[in-house]
Parts: structure tokens; sequence; C-alpha cells
């Protein structure tokens, strides 16, 4: 990419609005998060353009595509944003008190049934930190700063990530009084081809176990169940357990200790789940997330599913 002789001053302002664009997409998401007008915007970029003479992006009607000078420039930028929230993360963690953003990722049943209602007390016990729980049932990536932390179900491979264990999630079949009461209930695995099986997709490899029931009972090999019903929300598969829709796999602690669901024994049970915290090897120091680490395992103690 050719530069002008003015790249020792290069406009860092210009730079942070093009990372913005280009992960936005369009000038007016950008500008929605900037706090600046869509012509505003606009000006920067082509400003930014003509300054290095190429052309960042292939302006379409469906919104903003890099070209391969953009997504050069792209590369660039979102590693030097990257690494510069990381050096404020440990500017912010050189002071007494642990302070700052805390972002955590988790998954939406874990993150909405489990760590939500202990969150309270965390943020009581150190008011400065500022938390921002995201829930996905996909994995963020940490080494990006996609996240600063997260709880995960599987043990995680990459060699610069720290991880802890938590608890083993264990997983349950369940039906609904409605549906026992009019169908009955499977003894062994094989009487679930006479049933209704709800299944919790399309998933994630390291969450397939919730697939059980479509395998249980099956030769190696042999073609898998058909559901009769899928839902790509845990929360949502117990519902439709509740309803009487049929029998659906579901973790123990999504049901709780006072549901009317009745457990249904296959001679088998589904397999459990390994939780793990997890956070990248370059944080091992911050005070806001040893804080954190320190609260989620003392929690953990208590896992009683």
């Amino acid at each position: 990419m050719p530069f002008s002789k003015r790249d020792n001053n290069f406009d860092w302002d210009k730079l942070r609005i093009f990372h913005a664009v280009a992960e936005a997409g369009s000038f007016t998401h950008a500008g929605h998060d900037l706090n600046l007008s869509q012509s505003a915007v606009s000006r920067q970029i082509s400003a930014l353009e003509s300054e290095l003479h190429v052309t960042l992006f292939h302006r379409h009607a469906r919104g903003l595509i890099l070209t391969e000078q953009g997504e050069m420039l792209y590369r660039t930028a979102h590693d030097v944003f990257t690494k510069l929230a990381t050096a404020r993360t440990r500017l912010t963690d050189s002071r007494d008190k642990p302070t700052g953003d805390l972002r955590i990722s988790t998954t939406v049943g874990l993150g909405t049934i489990w760590l939500t209602p202990r969150l309270q007390e965390f943020i009581e016990l150190y008011p400065q930190i500022r938390v921002q729980l995201i829930l996905t049932d996909e994995e963020l990536d940490l080494g990006m700063r996609e996240a600063d932390v997260a709880i995960r179900l599987r043990r995680p491979t990459q060699p610069d990530l720290i991880q802890r264990k938590l608890f083993t999630v264990h997983n349950h079949a369940y039906a609904s009084p409605d549906y026992v009461q009019s169908n009955g209930l499977p003894k062994t695995a094989e009487e679930l081809d006479n049933h209704k099986i709800l299944a919790f997709g399309p998933t994630p490899t390291f969450l397939s176990d919730l697939g059980w029931l479509l395998r249980a009972g099956r030769a190696e090999g042999e073609t898998p169940r058909e559901s009769s019903f899928m839902i790509n929300s845990i929360y949502g598969l117990r519902r439709a357990v509740e309803s009487g829709l049929g029998i659906g796999v579901l973790p123990d602690y999504i049901v709780g200790e006072d549901s009317p669901l009745i457990r249904v024994s296959l001679g088998a049970d589904a397999p459990g789940i390994d939780t793990y915290f997890v956070y990248p090897e370059e944080m091992r120091n911050s005070k806001r997330i040893a804080v954190f680490r320190d609260f989620v395992v003392s929690k953990a103690r208590q896992w009683k599913f």
C-alpha cells in the first residue's frame, strides 16, 4: 500500500473512524456508534482514501465491502486497537482497587439461569467494575478481545488461555406430567422410537451431547431419530417440555429443584458437560479478572446440579 510523506503524521482519528466503519459495515451504523452524522463519517473516510491514494471500500446499495487495500489496513488497525485496549486495561489495573470494564461471555442458559442472579453480589463488592454480560452459545475470541473472560461448556484447547474447572453440568431426559399421562414413559432407549423427541439445535459441536435422545439406543453408524420439534434456546426447550410437546434433554440446573417435570430413566444418562472459567494469558495480572475469577470459583463450590 503506497503511503505519502505524511506517514509520520498519520491521522489516528481517521483510522479510528475507518476501523468503526469496517466493523459496522455502513457509515450510518458506524456514525451511531461514534456519535457522528453519516455525512461526517463519509467525509472522514473519503479524506483518508485521498491521503492514502487508495479506495478502502466498495460502495453498494446493501452496504460497504472492504477492498483488498481496505482489508490490509483493517487487519493492521484492528491489531493496533486491540493492543491499545490491552495497554489501557493494564494501566487501569495498576491502581490499588479493581476497576474498569469487565466483559463476560457465557452461554445463554448458564448466563441467564445461574450467573446473572449472582452478579448483584459481585457488583456490590466491586462497584468500580463495570460488568457487561455477553450471552451467546458461540465461543467468542478472547485473544482478539471480543470478551475479557468466559465460562465455557468444554475444556479450551488454545494454549494461550488460562483455565479453571468450575463444575460439571449434568443432563437428563425430562417430560411433563401431561405428556406422561397421555403417552406413558419409555423404559428403555429403544422405546424412544414411539415418542416425540424435542431437540436443542442447531448446536455448536461442544453442545452436541444435548442431542443425545436422537442417538440413544442406536448402533454406531445407524441413522439418528428425527426430532418432532427443534429450538435453538435451552430455556425455550424447557418451556416446550413443560407444555407437553414431548421428551427433551435438559441440564438439571435449567429444570431446578421444584419443577413438576418428570425425569425419564432410560438405563443410561446423557453425558455431563464440564464447565471452565477461561481468560487470556496476557490478562493474568489483571486485578478485576482475578477478583471475578475468585468470586465465580467460590460460587461454583455451591453447585449442586
